[in-house]
């Protein structure tokens, strides 16, 4: 699946590469990428076919929030792609309404994310 223009902006400007990521948690590059494969987190390819990390799965503390795994294991049983997880997490919630699921996820209602995101489609 490919990211429309706006989406892929979006993503490249609110999301880590892989290698900022590793220093960020103190880790290396082949960590972060065991961690990406192994559903702890989500990581869509951004314009250079890099992975991307959207910077809304990481707490203040900088550690991955606790519900990104059951996210991701959600999105891949409901058969979502990545790319497609990373749209349902940014889209709105409703037609009269600025908020999305990330704004869900900041608020700790982890279970409404997870049964929005198990509900969502593939493309």
């Amino acid at each position: 699946m490919t990211l429309a223009h706006d989406t892929l902006a979006r993503l490249e400007s609110e999301s880590l590469p892989a290698t900022w990521l590793a220093v960020r948690l103190g880790t290396d590059d082949r960590r972060v990428d065991a961690m990406r494969r192994g559903g702890e987190l989500l990581a869509v390819p951004g314009a250079g076919g890099e992975y991307r990390y959207p910077s809304w799965q990481f707490g203040p503390d900088g550690k991955p929030l606790p519900a990104i795994p059951r996210i991701v294991r959600a999105a891949r049983a409901a058969g979502l792609e990545n790319a497609r997880l990373y749209e349902v997490m940014n889209m709105r919630l409703g037609l009269g309404s600025d908020r999305c699921l990330v704004d869900v996820l900041r608020e700790g209602d982890d279970d409404a994310v997870i049964a929005s995101v198990a509900q969502s489609t593939p493309r």
